[in-house]
């Protein structure tokens, strides 16, 4: 069992904004700041902190995919006890950007990076740890990192200062089995570092794979509120909130939140455990593909996209 209290992690308007390019209002953030914290909930990871100008068609996302420093003190005029987190990817931060901690209402960044980028990460973590952050080493696509890759990161990560390491599960295609594999990887490879899970639903595990972390030493939970994220959605706050054991979370004002914000908000954008998503999780691949049918004029004809993702195209040479 787990020796050390459990966090939870609220990426709500981070990966949720995934689903409405952060078109969130100000008081749609204040009052989920607000819930959380009143549930109390350990961390609320606000947006990203990547930089507008290393990314195309920036201008036209919400302010929470580039956080500024100003604005988000008028947004958070009185921080709570729940901490604030923010994501930055490899290759789109400028580190000239961040402010020391002592100047910023984050406490948290977390680095997401591909396994052949864990060098480039670690680096950006040794400048945001000296600047006096806690920092997340976040390794993306996991299902498809080949083993001899795994051990030459953690090899690279066991020597850095992050302070935890997630096991991602980006396409939601782990099951148990595969958790508790990565987990005892993680572990026996990582003895001095913490850990962190994140999991998405595309096969309706999502919430069992996070619980399987906890039971087995993991300490941070990314979750979000009615599962708000990128395609099937991740592991849903209130679950967390409602069922970890011996902890003072609250559920009745997640259950506000609920009721307020994202039940409106899931009548006008689509998210969450649906079947082509199902198919792209089982199949281990992006659910990139998934979104563009869930786009399209056919969202449903689920036998046509199965069977273009699974035969084989033949090819035949010009005679």
């Amino acid at each position: 069992m787990k020796n050390n209290p459990s966090k939870i992690v609220d990426c709500t308007i981070r990966d949720g904004g995934l689903v409405n390019n952060w078109d969130f209002s100000v008081e749609f953030v204040q009052q989920l700041y607000a819930g959380l914290n009143k549930a109390g909930v350990d961390y609320m990871e606000i947006g990203y902190k990547n930089s507008p100008k290393l990314l195309k068609g920036a201008e036209g996302a919400g302010p929470w995919r580039f956080l500024n420093d100003d604005f988000l003190r008028k947004v958070i005029p009185q921080k709570g006890s729940t901490k604030l987190s923010a994501l930055v990817d490899v290759g789109r931060v400028d580190e000239d950007d961040i402010l020391p901690r002592s100047e910023s209402l984050l406490d948290l960044i977390r680095v997401a990076c591909y396994v052949k980028d864990v060098d480039k990460a670690l680096d950006l973590i040794q400048k945001f740890h000296d600047l006096g952050y806690e920092t997340t080493i976040n390794i993306m696509a996991l299902s498809g990192v080949m083993e001899k890759e795994l051990v030459e990161a953690f090899d690279l990560i066991k020597e850095s200062v992050v302070d935890v390491v997630y096991i991602v599960d980006s396409y939601g295609s782990l099951d148990h089995k595969d958790m508790l594999y990565l987990i005892e990887k993680f572990k026996a490879h990582l003895p001095n570092k913490r850990l962190g899970v994140h999991t998405h639903n595309n096969m309706q595990l999502a919430f069992s794979n996070t619980l399987i972390a906890v039971d087995n030493g993991v300490e941070f939970l990314d979750a979000s509120v009615y599962g708000m994220g990128r395609a099937a959605g991740n592991c849903p706050t209130e679950l967390l909130v409602t069922h970890l054991k011996n902890t003072q979370y609250q559920l009745r004002p997640v259950l506000e939140v609920l009721e307020k914000l994202l039940v409106p908000l899931r009548e006008q954008e689509e998210w969450g455990y649906l079947l082509p998503y199902m198919i792209t999780g089982t199949l281990n691949e992006h659910p990139r593909s998934a979104m563009a049918v869930r786009a399209s004029e056919n969202k449903d004809a689920v036998v046509e996209f199965y069977d273009k993702l699974t035969t084989p195209e033949v090819s035949f040479p010009k005679g």
